[in-house]
């Protein structure tokens, strides 16, 4: 049974929801990696880097900040990793993992050669592998979970199998979308709940590319070809492009992050068979059918709530607004590492335009409500402008329970949901009305079967059971 003191360590130091890129055999592979790392920067800005190849050698660079502050303008370390074959990832904070050493791609040396590796989501069994592979005298330099997949495939007896990859993932329990750069080839695996987004395309000239969201191929003008089957893994070679799968097709149920269309993706991205931006667009004309609101107007809080607020207002024929302003110089507050930190943030990020609100009721739609703390704060700047009356609307349903698939949702005890009924949720924000997109009406706006979802954060029913006993012996 994975202990509460192993539960906190994977949710609170080992737990990130990144992007991911790569390239395969393009002269401007380095380049096209950072323009694609760039537009998957909502993801995360902890940390950014780079791996690329020449198939003999990996040369890897990684930094703390944003893609531009790891790859400064005016340097020439992206001149220094040119190469035609390229990974990269951008990596959010999380409590207690905000550590140099914990960037990536992560690169490493085995009796197989080199082999770069970059990884979005969480292996909820990687503390019991570390511990079993720390005992067996396997050094680790990072508190990434990443690492504990470098000392799988480096294990002789996993060496000697005879498809050493699908054998390493197949010990993974967990969320993972994994991009494996060795000299000569960039190999692509999804889980086999297919948690975490992955997607394939290809460039004008023909080079394949793997990446969390399509709005990293559209930055390098690359058209989309398919979306990463769950539990297989993608070759890119010089041979063009390959694929195997490590479970059987059909015999996982999948359990896609819906929170990922929800918040985390960026508008103009498509995966699971729909587009971000329309897709929440029905979630607020749901809303509004769902929660309707006597008022004058809709404004969202921008960026993600945005789409969900459009949605609201046509259905509910209020007029659309921007009541509040963004600033695009500030990150995601949602996934910075400390709540002094966040309120701060959320101050100089977010900005009343005051003659939209004053003296109106107004319905403001967010995409969620996780803490509640930098919300209410938003809500008491409203009343300050001369709000007359403040309805919140928010487009999923009360998050009441952590994830262990790497969103980083804080323990249950600081869920604003967790212990609250909708009246004591209200009387925290100070508003004057709150209203949820219930979970029905969130699973009827999806395209795909209601069952291939993973909901955890709502419901508390995990589709990977978190306290499950892992089999040591596979190790």
């Amino acid at each position: 049974m994975i202990s509460e003191t192993d539960r906190f360590r994977v949710v609170s130091e080992k737990k990130e929801s990144c992007g991911l890129f790569g390239i395969f055999g393009d002269g401007e592979a380095v380049q096209k990696t950072y323009f694609g790392l760039h537009s998957l920067q909502h993801r995360g800005q902890e940390s950014a880097g780079i791996a690329s190849s020449n198939t003999r050698l990996i040369r890897c660079h990684t930094g703390m900040g944003t893609v531009r502050r790891v790859f400064r303008s005016g340097s020439d370390l992206l001149e220094k990793l040119a190469n035609p074959i390229a990974i990269g990832h951008v990596r959010y904070s999380t409590t207690g993992a905000s550590k140099a050493v914990n960037s990536q791609p992560l690169l490493a040396e085995y009796s197989r050669g080199q082999a770069a590796i970059a990884h979005n989501g969480n292996l909820i069994n990687a503390s019991l592998l570390r511990d079993e592979y720390e005992a067996h005298g396997s050094i680790f330099k990072s508190t990434s979970d990443t690492e504990i997949i470098i000392h799988l495939l480096a294990k002789p007896t996993h060496v000697a199998n005879p498809e050493p990859l699908s054998h390493v993932l197949n010990h993974l329990q967990g969320a993972y979308c994994l991009l494996f750069l060795f000299a000569d080839r960039i190999e692509a695996a999804r889980d086999p709940c297919g948690i975490r987004p992955l997607c394939v395309g290809q460039t004008e000239k023909g080079s394949f590319v793997v990446a969390s969201e399509t709005c990293a191929l559209d930055a390098i003008g690359a058209k989309f070809v398919r979306e990463v089957e769950p539990g297989e893994i993608v070759r890119l070679d010089k041979n063009g492009l390959s694929s195997r799968f490590f479970v059987k097709p059909g015999t996982v149920t999948p359990a896609h992050c819906i929170f990922e269309h929800i918040y985390f993706a960026k508008q103009n991205s498509t995966f699971f068979g729909e587009n971000v931006h329309e897709f929440r667009k029905k979630l607020g004309k749901q809303l509004a059918i769902d929660h309707p609101a006597d008022a004058d107007v809709v404004i969202p809080v921008p960026d993600s709530g945005t789409s969900a607020a459009i949605g609201y207002a046509e259905q509910s024929k209020l007029p659309f607004d921007m009541g509040i302003i963004r600033s695009h110089y500030i990150g995601r507050t949602f996934i910075s590492p400390d709540q002094k930190l966040r309120e701060l943030e959320v101050k100089l990020k977010l900005a009343l335009v005051k003659e939209v609100v004053a003296g109106k009721r107004v319905v403001v739609v967010d995409d969620s409500i996780v803490r509640g703390t930098t919300t209410r704060g938003k809500i008491r700047t409203l009343r300050q402008a001369g709000v007359k009356q403040i309805h919140m609307r928010v487009s999923c349903p009360p998050i009441r329970f952590p994830c262990f698939y790497g969103v980083d949702f804080p323990t249950t005890e600081e869920l604003l949901a967790n212990n609250r009924n909708l009246e004591q949720i209200k009387d925290f924000l100070e508003v004057d009305s709150i209203g949820y997109l219930p979970l029905e009406g969130l699973l009827s706006c999806t395209l795909l079967p209601k069952d291939h979802y993973c909901t955890a954060c709502w419901t508390g029913k995990y589709p990977i059971p978190v306290n499950s006993t892992f089999n040591k012996s596979t190790m």
